[in-house]
This record gives structure tokens, sequence and C-alpha cells, in this order.
């Protein structure tokens, strides 16, 4: 009897754990708004909770779009902000309160500055300090920023990619005001040859940083100390048997239970094709996948997991890595790709071993674009493309999948033209409607006709078009397919007005 009753209490105890295992392997994305950007693209996006209002920023070419994010995820235009010589683009953003004053610091890769913004109540941005490259201090092409809260003061790391890169650190004062106090240059040994990712981990006290080299191929540890001051620890270069990373890109981590981890992915040098840009073109490819690594109580890194990427994952050309949540030793990841054009989720457990959940075709290349975000205890992501001819800023909930086997996806689009429309007009934008079939594959099925009503009840709308897909993976990579967009740009000025709906039925 105590042997079912002590195999009873094993079973209570690990019934959250596999209940929440399961509820996690059943995610999915569900996009909940998309919003135009100012700017040619979005290269970067992060997001900000200041007095309980949710605020995004997106990163563009030479400005900053501010826009207001509600508890159903849906997005509004808030303000625009011209970068420093209308540069940038803003590749690095990161807000934080230091001393009671909420900022934005903002990387303009290309002014060869960072720039602070004061966060006014609104959300909205006013220029508070500004500094400028020199040859001691690696700013020019700047692109990755992480703050660092140490007992008295906060410090701003800065990464980049130029011609001689390094690792900086600049003291953060309370009016924005940043002053140098230690930089590292590049050297054989470290990796700090274009810092895209970065991340901090406090352990026993101490604060540890670590940075991804892009162009060198490698991670690398340093102790922070309380004066800003920094030092290597130790480094980790990629190879072909137990890591995977062939140009470093997100770095991001986590502590589940008593373990530190750093997860790093990597966008392969094999997907850059500019002549030149690789600096050293004699890598190998072996493959794509997410690797994990184990920090030990010194901040060491140590490899200790990968998730390989194949034919049911999409990891190729990961850009992006944002943790959603951590429940129960257990975390969910958001991974971002620029050549797979995905979000994939994926499932760290306490052993530090990753498993996917699933994965949504976005339909755009992700570049730094993408940001996990809390509202109300409701998971969201926020996503951009780098994308020229997109401009848009695509907000994301993340809940439970819902079963749609044995489903199709009607799109239903119902259009109202403009009365001085000429029929010419209106014909040539048909045959644009129609000939989306032979642009876009991922459309299953396509029929539109003329308004027969008698009702009274058409409010003027003449046009239907019904478009058929199989999965929400089609939908996404037709909204934002760039013959979908260019036929909305090109008849968008003789439409009065547009209804759509969608709906799920059976094949």
């Amino acid at each position: 009897m105590n042997g079912i009753k002590g195999y009873l209490l094993i079973i209570l105890s690990l019934l959250p754990h596999i209940c929440l295992a399961q509820a996690s392997n059943k995610l999915m994305l569900y996009r909940k708004d998309f919003k135009n950007i100012s700017g040619n693209n979005t290269v970067s996006v992060t997001s900000y909770e200041k007095d309980g209002n949710h605020v995004v920023y997106a990163g563009g070419a030479g400005n900053i779009d501010v826009y207001s994010l509600n508890k159903n995820g849906k997005l509004n235009p808030i303000s625009s902000h011209e970068l420093y010589k209308n540069k940038g683009p803003a590749r690095g953003m990161v807000a934080d309160n230091i001393n009671g004053t909420d900022f934005l610091f903002v990387a303009n890769k290309f002014g060869n500055v960072i720039e602070v913004f004061t966060i006014l109540d609104n959300g909205s941005l006013e220029r508070a300090y500004m500094i400028e490259d020199t040859d001691e201090m690696h700013l020019g092409v700047a692109i990755t920023l992480q703050v660092v809260h140490m007992k008295q003061s906060s410090y701003l790391f800065v990464g980049g990619l130029e011609e001689t890169p390094g690792l900086s650190c600049f003291k953060i004062h309370n009016d924005g005001k940043l002053t140098h106090v230690q930089s590292v240059k590049d050297n054989d040994k470290i990796h700090t040859d274009g810092i895209i990712g970065m991340f901090t981990h406090k352990i026993n006290g101490k604060t540890f940083l670590y940075t991804g080299g892009f162009q060198d191929n490698g991670i690398s540890s340093f102790r922070v100390y309380e004066n800003g001051k920094f030092k290597n620890i130790n480094n980790i270069s990629d190879n072909t048997t137990d890591r995977y990373l062939t140009g470093a890109y997100p770095v991001t981590g986590v502590k589940l239970g008593g373990n530190y981890y750093v997860i790093v992915g990597h966008r392969h040098h094999k997907y850059y094709t500019r002549s030149g840009f690789i600096k050293r073109p004699d890598f190998v490819y072996h493959g794509d996948g997410v690797s994990v690594f184990k920090v030990n109580n010194k901040g060491a890194l140590a490899p200790h997991s990968i998730l390989l990427d194949d034919e049911s994952t999409k990891l190729s050309g990961q850009t992006r890595i944002e943790i959603v949540h951590v429940k129960n030793n257990e975390a969910v990841l958001a991974v971002g790709t620029r050549d797979d054009t995905s979000i994939q989720l994926c499932r760290l457990d306490e052993n530090g071993i990753l498993t996917p959940i699933n994965y949504l075709e976005t339909g755009f290349p992700i570049y730094y674009g993408l940001r996990s975000h809390k509202i109300a205890g409701e998971d969201f992501l926020i996503a951009g493309s780098n994308s020229f001819d997109l401009k848009k800023l695509v907000t994301y909930k993340i809940s439970p999948k819902i079963n749609r086997n044995g489903k199709v996806l009607r799109h239903i689009v119902n259009l109202k033209y403009k009365a001085d429309a000429t029929e010419q007009q209106i014909n040539v934008a048909i045959k644009a409607f129609e000939n989306l079939k032979n642009e876009i594959p991922e459309i299953a099925k396509m029929e539109w006709g003329l308004n027969d009503s008698e009702e009274g009840h058409s409010n003027g709308f003449t046009h239907g078009f019904t478009l058929t897909f199989s999965d929400e993976h089609a939908r996404e990579v037709y909204l934002f397919h760039k013959a979908h967009l260019d036929l909305v740009s090109k008849v968008g000025p003789i439409i009065e007005d547009v209804f759509v709906m969608d709906y799920w039925t059976d094949n």
C-alpha cells in the first residue's frame, strides 16, 4: 500500500511538469495586427512598459517609429523620430530605467553614434544625448547594445561590425549622458568581430557578459566588475561536431532551476553573397542549428546541446532569438529567421535540451526585428522585416494551437470602387488580382464574381474575390508577398472601400 501511495505522490509531483510540456508543445503564433512604418524597412524592434502603457519602437533606415500596443495585440501609431544625420538604421535598441528616468538607447549603425532618448509619458521620444565614434571606442557600424545594472551604477555595452571591431562599456548617468569606461579591441583570441548578440547572466553575485562574433565565428564570456571594467574569461569557436557558430548572430540566455544557459543562433556565411563582406571565406558549411551552452559558476561557457535544423523546422538563417516565457523550469523560445522567413517556437527544458514546437511562415525575412512582450499574462511577438518593399510592423499572439485538420481557409475580399473609376481601370485591376494565382503558388484556388444581390444590403460593394489557402502559412505568405503588396499599391487609388472576411471550412 505504501508503495502505491509513494508512486501516486511521484506522479502528482510530476503532473504540473507533464501538463506544462504538453501545453507548450501545442503553442502556435496567430497574427493579430500589422501597421505601416514610415521608413523603408524595420531592422530592429524593441518594446517597453511605462506606467502601465505598452510601447513598441521600430527602428528603420533613418528613423524610429513609435506605437502603442494594447492587450489584444493591436498597434496604434504615436510618433516618428529622425535619427542623427537621417542615417541609421537603428540596429541596436534597448529601453531601460536609470534611477527613475526611462531611456531608449539606440545604436545608429551608419551614423556611427550612440543616441539616447528620454521616453516621455505617452511613449514618444525626446533626444537627451549622443556620443560619436572615435578610434578607441569601436562605435562605428554599431549594432548591439546591452544595459548592465550593477549595485551602484548602470552601464551600456556596445558591440558592432566594422574594420576595427571591439567591445566598449559606458557609464550611464541619470540624465542619459554616457561616459567611456573601457574598450577592448578585437584580437585572435576573443570573439568580438561583429558583435550582433549579447546577453548578461548574474551568478552568485557576479555579473557575466556573453558576446557573439559574427565575423570570427564564435562566442566569448566576460566578467563585468562594479566599476564597469571587464575582462575575458573563455572563448569558444565554431567546429563541425558539437556547435554551429559560423556567422554567430543572436545570443540570449535563461536560468532554469539551478542551471544557467546561453543560447546562440547563427546566420551561416553561406547565406551571404555580397563580395568581400565575409572576412574569412574559407568556412565549411556543416548545416544549421541552435547551440546551447551551459555556464559554470565562474561564468565560463561549455558546449551542451544542439537543436539541428531539418525538414520539420525553420532554422535557416537565424537572426533573433527571444525568450517568450519561463515557467516551471522550462522556457519557450522564438527563433526569427531571415532565410526561412519564419518564426520557430522551441522549448528548452531544465536539462538544457531544445525541442521544436511549431513554426509560422511569416512571408517576410526577419533581420533583427523580433521582440517578445507580455501584457496581462499573455505572450506576444512583434516582428518587422528588412525588406524595403514591405514596410510593415506585425504582431502575433502565442496561444494553444487550434486544430485545423481537414480544414481549408477561405479569404473573401469585397471591393467598392470609386465613382470616377473607369471601366478600363477596373478591368486592369481585375486582371491583376486574377494574376496573383500565377505569382503566389500558396493560393490553392481563386474565383471572383460581380455582386448579383438585390436585397439592398451590399453597401456599394460590387466585386467579390474568394481565395482558398490550405493553412496559416499560405495566408501569411500571400499577405506579405511582393505581388500582393504591388497589387494593393496599384489598385489602391481607385478603391473607395474594402471588406475582408476569413473563415475555416471543410475541404
